[in-house]
């Protein structure tokens, strides 16, 4: 082979590898949170080091892959951590609770819906100076395991608002968390202690009883809320079916946890969704909510 094509294979060579580097789209990790800790609770004055604890979660969260899923930039879930730390003691045992929110974007708008909002306040986690965050799902960590249990719940949710049931995966592996945080005495894991705590959750969603709710989670967001910019009288009935799946999932069961969990986030938005619908629809609407969320009454008497 002489110089000239020898040359022309190497950049013929260079150029492809340029090529198929360029066609290969960038994958972004599926959640885009922010963490926020307030210490102000604590009196210690040797705890400078928690300076660096809400970026170091964040990059714990957020550079990590929990799907295997391609999930664009602008399609990531939108998650936000409070966390207030109540009690530590000389060994950096930390008492904290931590209030979880997440949402996504809205189809064909630039607006986001809230899927989930949660106040833990049963926390207990060790966190020592210099100490690296590392993702080990074998082994139980009274810190990583519930960041990594939450962003499951939260996954759970965001993939049944866009499919019937998609959320099964992630919650089995919530499940398998509070499996293995069982076989310690950290609190906040046991169903024996506390009927609304994280093993009640997943359990709840893991519970054939509530594949109503699931499915009125996929009919509310992709039937109702990513149409309604299409069609609002469309999208308000698929809503007005979701309420109404609601209800009868209700019936089945004697557990509001996850109820309460929905209409905390979402009172607000269905008020706003039914505000400009006719007479008739709001008045359903509300009739409806006064019978399946009585904690949000005052806010459905708009409707009225």
């Amino acid at each position: 082979m002489n110089f000239s094509s020898a040359s022309n294979l190497f950049f013929e060579i260079i150029l492809w590898a340029l090529m198929s580097f360029v066609a290969i789209p960038a994958s972004a990790q599926e959640i885009n949170a922010s963490v926020t800790i307030d210490r102000s609770q604590l009196s210690s004055t040797s705890l400078n080091y928690l300076d660096n604890l809400p970026q170091e979660l964040e990059v714990y969260i957020n550079e990590y892959d929990w799907t295997d899923a391609n999930f664009r930039k602008h399609e990531r879930i939108g998650v936000d951590l409070q966390i207030t730390l109540l009690n530590v003691d000389s060994n950096y045992n930390f008492e904290a609770q931590v209030v979880i929110r997440s949402r996504r974007p809205i189809y064909n708008t630039t607006q986001e819906t809230a899927l989930f909002l949660y106040n833990d306040e049963n926390w207990n986690f060790n966190y020592t100076p210099n100490r690296a965050l590392i993702h080990d799902e074998l082994q139980f960590d009274g810190l990583t395991s519930l960041i990594d249990f939450y962003a499951y719940i939260i996954l759970g949710f965001d993939f049944d608002s866009f499919s019937e049931l998609g959320g099964t995966p992630y919650f089995q592996e919530a499940q398998n968390i509070v499996s293995l945080a069982q076989t310690t005495s950290s609190p906040g894991w046991s169903r024996s202690n506390n009927r609304r705590n994280r093993a009640q959750l997943v359990a709840d969603l893991m519970n054939t009883n509530f594949e109503l709710f699931r499915q009125a989670i996929y009919q509310y967001h992709r039937q109702g809320l990513d149409a309604f910019l299409n069609d609002p009288p469309k999208g308000r009935q698929q809503v007005l079916k979701a309420l109404q799946k609601i209800q009868e999932a209700k019936r089945n069961t004697s557990s509001n946890l996850v109820f309460d969990i929905f209409f905390n986030a979402k009172y607000r938005e269905i008020v706003s969704i039914f505000e400009d619908a006719d007479p008739q629809v709001r008045l359903e609407a509300f009739n409806l909510l006064s019978q399946i969320d009585q904690s949000h009454l005052t806010e459905y008497r708009k409707l009225q």
